[in-house]
């Protein structure tokens, strides 16, 4: 059989799931995958080296000094393109590879999770078999195919036309003997009759729980049914004392209690943000300002509940999970969930380890088609899973933010086993967070900020749902929250501090240059004014150890709705200009009417850029300053990006490509960093 090494670099598991996904294929198609994880390199490359590989940087150094024959490879590449270094590691192992001699034969490919991997990652698997196929071909009697590498850890774009891939299908399907089993199952499904189906045509509209024409009418390549490899046990605890020890991590986990609580904007803002205080002065972590930590937080308790009434497990809740590999499981390099503790209680493992929230990828939903017993709801789920159904998919699961509470509720005779469950639904992330503090400034004391997430769920029904951690943290310091304007009036009157667990997160570089001489300039509308509140109380106290030093000129761009009700931190920046910490503070408020000034105020923190557009030139190109940004990915750090360019451009005039090719080189040289989300 033709083999070729199929490689995975992980940190969420996306990569491994689609990895998997090639492998179980593959098999259909006459291949075998020797499949995994690149931190594995004992198991596929001779020799391996004594230290443990986790990076792709770490694959490709002793890939370079053995005596490997590297001759063929393709990437698939993960990431978000609202990040800075999109796909770096797929582009990093394209590079290098290359470098090395070795022979690309298939495209790369760039997948988005900002609008969806399977955009990109779907038709590159589909064309990975032609392309497969027409390599071992042209190898065939020059060289081992053994020796072929294959990196699939990401995803690509490939034009194979319709008609191969058909061909290609059918021809795997007939290698398949009947012990196969259904490793690429193709089902071909006939809607209803036209004569039906024509009194029904344009009666309704499509919905997460109906289609219209001409996807109810078609016929439906859905995708493998992914192996089961889970075995679950629920077992009564008897007494027996239960371990609750968090996920592990790898970083330290301190459990630290709230100090403080307290609401930073009016009752009528569209927006409620809150500001918490935690008193880490009894544990060993420490941070700077810019720096992030990770809040380990659990699921909604009601959720929970739904769920556990829903799968008819309410009355075992409190019975401790076991969870063994299937023996007669398909599912190659089946294993356990690492997140899933020995000896947790069912509850526990819903509201501290799976990501019930998550959207469901494909492959769940194909999963739980087979498991509703409705024909019209497992018809609808095999849609959703479907080629031909990629964009109600799109539109009603992936941009609706459906999870799988939503799916149950949409289709009430689907009943999925326990083990279902465990084996789809992602670990429990916890969520990062600014500092929004100095610790010189506060000490023993870290501050963040965050809105609470509100918005409607209505899938089948409408359901007001919170953020899972902004939720959480709201309702926990609610018995001790400070009311907006009443920091410090206190009555006196302290309900018991709420703890929570916080980890610290890999350091970056969002932080404060190591001269204190050089300008700076801080770009931050509503919450992500957050790290530059610690940047400014370090900033303070570093001048008043030093009231002879020289310190450089310090911008604020800040931006809210309106001022009187979501102007955050409006005391506090108006003492650290008085004293002259802060320079230059220039705020847009994007909601209030203009009043008196003949251009109008600044709408936005971009708009603001653009009128001190001299001045923003100044400090970047000629003294050599910093421009930080803090908030929004998907629209504010675009139109900053966006004018920043028009504002280089336009004060040295020159061309916009040559003005991203500047901005471009104050990224790698660390002088514009990005803080956003």
């Amino acid at each position: 059989m033709r083999r070729f090494l199929l490689l995975y670099a992980t940190q969420r598991g996306q990569a491994k799931a689609i990895a998997e996904e090639i492998s179980e294929k593959a098999v259909t198609y006459g291949f075998y995958a020797d499949l995994h994880c690149i931190s594995e390199s004992d198991k596929f490359l001779p020799r391996a080296t004594e230290t443990r590989l986790t990076q792709p940087e770490s694959l490709l150094k002793p890939l370079r000094t053995r005596r490997c024959r590297l001759t063929s490879w393709l990437t698939c590449g993960l990431g978000d393109s609202e990040y800075t270094y999109f796909c770096n590691g797929g582009k990093v192992i394209d590079k290098r590879l290359q470098e090395l001699g070795a022979q690309r034969f298939y495209d790369t490919g760039h997948a988005d999770d900002c609008v969806g991997l399977e955009l990109v990652v779907e038709p590159w698997i589909n064309g990975l078999w032609a392309a497969l196929e027409k390599h071992f071909l042209s190898n065939r009697g020059r060289e081992d195919t053994s020796e072929t590498l294959t990196m699939a850890s990401h995803a690509s774009r490939d034009a194979v036309t319709p008609e191969l891939l058909h061909v290609e299908s059918q021809v795997g399907l007939l290698r398949l003997d009947d012990s196969g089993g259904k490793a690429a199952e193709v089902l071909e499904q006939n809607a209803v009759n036209s004569s039906q189906s024509s009194t029904l045509i344009v009666d309704f509209e499509a919905s997460l729980t109906r289609s219209v024409p001409p996807l109810s009418q078609a016929s439906l390549n859905i995708p493998s049914l992914p192996p089961e490899y889970l075995e679950v046990h629920l077992e009564e605890a008897l007494g027996q004392e239960e371990s609750h020890a968090s996920v592990s991590l790898v970083d330290p986990v301190f459990h630290v209690p709230v100090s403080k609580a307290v609401q930073l904007t009016t009752n009528d803002a569209i927006k409620t943000t809150l500001l918490i205080e935690l008193d880490i002065s009894k544990t060993d972590f420490s941070y700077q300002p810019g720096d992030a930590f990770n809040v380990i937080c659990p699921n909604s308790d009601s959720e929970v509940q739904f769920l556990l009434q829903r799968l008819q497990l309410a009355d075992r809740r409190e019975h401790h999970v076991a969870v063994r590999i299937k023996a007669d499981t398909r599912k190659k390099g089946a294993a356990l969930p690492q997140h899933v503790p020995e000896r947790c209680s069912l509850q526990f493992l819903l509201t501290w380890c799976l990501e019930i929230r998550a959207v469901p990828k494909k492959a769940f939903l194909r999963a739980l088609a087979d498991h509703t017993g409705d024909s019209a709801e497992r018809r609808r789920l095999q849609e959703l899973c479907s080629r031909q159904g990629a964009a109600d998919y799109t539109r009603f699961v992936r941009e609706a933010g459906a999870c799988l509470s939503d799916l149950l509720r949409a289709f009430p005779s689907c009943q999925p086993p326990l083990g279902l469950l465990l084996e789809h639904l992602p670990k429990l992330q916890p969520r990062p967070y600014s500092c929004a503090s100095s610790s010189l400034f506060h000490p023993g004391k870290l501050h963040f900020i965050f809105n609470i997430v509100e918005f409607l769920s209505n899938t089948t029904e409408v359901i007001l749902r919170r953020g899972v951690c902004t939720g959480w943290l709201a309702t926990l310091v609610e018995s001790i929250l400070q009311p907006y304007m009443c920091a410090n009036h206190v009555d006196g009157k302290k309900a018991l501090a709420p703890k929570i667990s916080i980890s610290p997160r890999t350091t970056n570089s969002f932080h404060l240059p190591n001269d204190p001489s050089v300008p700076i300039i801080m770009v931050g509308p509503g919450a992500g004014v957050a790290p530059f509140i610690g940047f400014l109380q370090h900033r303070e106290k570093l001048q008043e150890q030093h009231p002879g030093g020289h310190f450089g000129a310090t911008w604020l761009f800040f931006g809210c709705r309106h001022k009187e009700r979501d102007y955050l931190f409006r005391d506090e920046l108006r003492h650290f200009l008085k004293c002259g910490v802060l320079t230059h503070l220039e705020v847009s408020f994007s909601r209030d009417v203009a009043v008196g000034e003949e251009e109008g105020p600044a709408k936005y923190v971009q708009d603001s850029l653009q009128r001190h557009s001299k001045q923003v030139a100044g400090v970047l190109l000629r003294d050599s300053g910093y421009v930080y940004v803090c908030g929004d990915a998907k629209n504010m750090a675009k139109d900053v990006h966006d004018a920043l360019v028009e504002i280089i451009s336009r004060e040295t005039g020159v061309e916009k490509l040559e003005a991203m090719k500047t901005l471009a080189t104050l990224k790698e040289e660390k002088r514009y960093l990005q803080d956003i989300w």
